[in-house]
């Protein structure tokens, strides 16, 4: 039997009682309230892990951040809660997949590589580097630099701009003297997307700011959702690669 949606006052009300007595069948109706900002993260982060990563998992881990979510959230202080949420609850899947260390070690070592190269020629040429720049300095052809890309592509669990979002959402919810900071980020950010192709910038605009799945984008896009996968994780290391030597010059 489906509970009755709650209304924004009803919420409002459980948010005032649970910051004044911490009850638990209080909190246990907000975890309910929220538990589909679980399932929306899960599903958002399972489209960059390889098909046997359990989904159902990720929402334990998520399940048990929203819950730590409930308890150090100060309703008073008037932020909004779904935001200092899904820090928490993308933060407990993404802590928990990294206990598994899923990824082997020859996969590592082929991300690492990868975005080295990349950085090495971000600082070379003073711009991203082509497909054919990128695969010379790896010493292997396109297509091979194609399949690289979708390999890393699965592995990617921390994408960048979700990172960059998270870490300055979690700084002005945790610490607003930090808000300078947070503004420079998100400057330096911005800076480093203009240096992406037409294409990498768009899939990057649509994945991590109208929250379309790679899928959608490809349909969008008119691309198969491979070549999407490419695009996104070139994008990634490429922003990674300006980043890192942003930070080298400072």
């Amino acid at each position: 039997m489906l509970t009755e949606a709650l209304t924004p006052e009803e919420v409002r009300d459980l948010w005032v009682l649970y910051s004044q007595n911490k009850d638990i069948e209080i909190r246990n109706k907000l975890v309910e309230h929220y538990l589909p900002l679980v399932n929306t993260i899960a599903g958002r982060l399972a489209i960059s892990l390889p098909n046997h990563v359990d989904t159902d998992d990720l929402k334990v881990s998520g399940y048990f951040g929203l819950m730590d979510a409930i308890d150090r959230y100060d309703y008073n202080r008037g932020n909004k809660f779904e935001t200092y949420a899904g820090i928490r609850i993308s933060g407990a899947m993404k802590d928990d997949l990294r206990s598994r260390d899923w990824i082997s070690v020859s996969l590592r070592q082929k991300i690492k590589r990868y975005e080295s190269a990349i950085i090495t020629l971000e600082g070379s040429l003073g711009r991203t580097p082509t497909d054919d720049e990128l695969a010379d300095e790896l010493e292997i052809s396109v297509d091979q630099l194609h399949n690289l890309e979708q390999q890393v592509s699965a592995s990617t669990i921390i994408p960048l701009g979700e990172y960059i979002k998270s870490e300055t959402a979690a700084t002005a919810v945790n610490d607003p003297t930090k808000s300078l900071e947070a503004i420079e980020m998100k400057e330096t950010l911005a800076k480093a997307i203009d240096q992406l192709s037409d294409k990498e910038r768009l899939v990057v605009s649509l994945y991590y700011h109208e929250e379309l799945t790679m899928k959608e984008i490809s349909q969008v896009l008119h691309l198969s959702e491979a070549r999407i996968c490419q695009l996104h994780t070139k994008a990634i290391f490429k922003l990674r690669g300006f980043l890192a030597n942003e930070a080298i010059e400072m």
